[in-house]
Formats: structure tokens, sequence, C-alpha cells
């Protein structure tokens, strides 16, 4: 199946606006600023109940938290992960997308704005992460079932929180939503081979300058706190929701997560997306397939939750 017509679109008014796009030396506040810009073209978001920002203690200080109700009671807790390659992203960039899930799943939504890299490099994203799933698993889930969920990099640490959580006596999970999740550094995968220079939005070179600015040093990057592909044991961990789309030179190691998870008997849900390319889940109102996708991201999270 060729990439979604409204993918292509975007890509080239993308190309359009940014020439060749990011250069070879590419800063990070170049990235940041290009990747501030799609916040504008999402348009409204859904109507929930409220918005407040609390602040978590982590190693070394403090990170905020963004907390959305839903209109009505909420019945279970998400712990979400935003996703920017380590380097990228606040949870206000998203907020269309949180907003989506609240609305849809009547839930409590929490994003976490945890420090990024480089200027705090692993393992400062992923310890703020889990940090704040115990804050809030203390505070905020006032006996609901807790959800911790992310998409690409923040799907990251929600894996890595949900094995923190089994291996640690951490809170019990309900289940774990991972989309696109980034599990291991191997730029040699297939799926590199196929989409990491097909001018997509996240290719091979990306991927290894995000990389570069979290863990600079490879030898760290085997571990399974930054590679969580690699932990030694997938048994015992909470359900699984795995978004793997085509189109993404991820999409190998995605899978290879959520196999993981089957062979350990962990229940999981693969959600294959045939015609996308990584980053277009959080783009609410701008593609169909987010707005899907979401769709179906938020009706799992309801069969969890209202059980």
């Amino acid at each position: 199946m060729t990439l979604h017509r409204q993918a292509q679109e975007l890509l080239e008014s993308f190309a359009s606006a940014t020439g060749d796009g990011p250069p070879p030396e590419r800063s990070v506040e170049e990235m940041r600023a290009l990747s501030g810009g799609f916040r504008q073209m999402q348009g409204d978001a859904a109507v929930i109940g409220s918005t407040r920002v609390e602040k978590i203690p982590v190693s070394g200080g403090f990170v905020e938290a963004t907390v959305y109700e839903p209109v009505r009671d909420a019945k279970g807790l998400v712990v979400y992960f935003h996703g920017g390659g380590f380097v990228l992203g606040a949870p206000r960039d998203f907020e269309v997308l949180y907003h989506a899930l609240v609305a849809q799943s009547q839930v409590r939504l929490v994003a976490i704005d945890y420090r990024l890299a480089p200027e705090h490099p692993f393992p400062t994203g992923v310890d703020d992460s889990y940090a704040g799933l115990l804050w809030s698993a203390e505070h905020l889930a006032n006996g609901l079932p807790i959800i911790v969920a992310g998409d690409s990099s923040g799907g990251t640490f929600a894996a890595v929180a949900a094995r923190r959580a089994r291996d640690h006596d951490g809170p019990a999970l309900a289940a774990q939503v991972l989309v696109y999740p980034v599990t291991d550094h191997d730029f040699s995968r297939t799926s590199y081979d196929e989409h990491g220079d097909s001018g997509l939005l996240v290719g091979k070179s990306d991927m290894e300058w995000y990389w570069a600015q979290y863990a600079s040093d490879p030898a760290v990057r085997d571990g399974e706190d930054a590679s969580p592909l690699r932990a030694a044991s997938f048994e015992g961990l909470p359900p699984a929701f795995v978004l793997v789309d085509e189109y993404d030179p991820v999409r190998d190691e995605a899978k290879a997560f959520a196999d993981r998870l089957i062979d350990a008997k962990v229940p999981t849900v693969v959600d294959y997306v045939a015609d996308q390319m990584h980053g277009y889940f959080t783009m609410a109102n701008m593609m169909a397939s987010a707005d899907e996708s979401i769709a179906r991201v938020a009706a799992y999270i309801r069969s969890v939750v209202h059980h």
C-alpha cells in the first residue's frame, strides 16, 4: 500500500517550506523551532472539563505535568509521555491529541514534561518519566486503573516505566499504550533500509542525530532503560496496545517489541497501519488517519477502564 495521500501532501508542503529539510549540521534550536509549528495547524481541541499544571519532584529539581480532566467523572488515569526524539516537544504541543483522548475515553490524562536532551541526557528523561508515574499514581489515581502511554520516544519511556513498575514494586498498571515506540538503537534493521532515506518526516539520519543527543556514549544504549527491547524478560508486563506503522524506520523494532510481549503471553493488541509514517499519530485534525488511530487508541483505553 502506498503512503497515504494526506501524508504525501504534508511532506510536499513541509519540503516547500523548509527547502531540502533540516541541514546535516542541524542545531537543537532549529529542530525545536521546526517541530513547534504543527500545533498551529491543528485547530481547535475537543472540549474537556479542565486543565491544570502540577509540579512533580524529580532528581535535581522539579518537572511540570499538565493534568487534563474529562467533563464527567474520570474512569481511569493515563500517564502520557510525548514523543520528539528525546530532544523536542512539550505537553502544550500535543494538547489536541490529549483533549481527544480525554474526551473519547473519559479518563484523566497527565502529560509529563520530562527534561529534554542534550541539556539533560540519558537517563534523565526516562527517570523523570518514571518519577512522573509514581507521583501520578500517588496523587491522581484515587483507585482508578492506571495506563502508561506514549508515542515514539515517549513510547520508549512508557515501556521502561511499565517494566520498572513490575521490577521495583511500582504501581499496578492496567495497560500500556505504545505508539510506534522507539525500542532499540539498531539502525541496520530492514525498516531502516526501506524507509531510512525516503524523504519521510523521520529518517535514519534523524534517528542517529536524536540518539547522539540523548545517549552520546554508545555503551549505554544497550541497557534496557535505553533500549527496552533488550530487557531480559517481558513476562508479567501489563497488557499492551502497540501501534506499528509501515512507513517508519522504527517499524521493525516496534513490531519486535510486540512480538516479545506476545511470546511472553502478555495480552497484546497490534494495530498495524499500512499507509502511514512516523509522526502522523499526533496530527489530530490534520490527517484522517490520525483521527482514526486516536479513536482506536481511545476505544482500547475505554475497554480497559470501563470493564
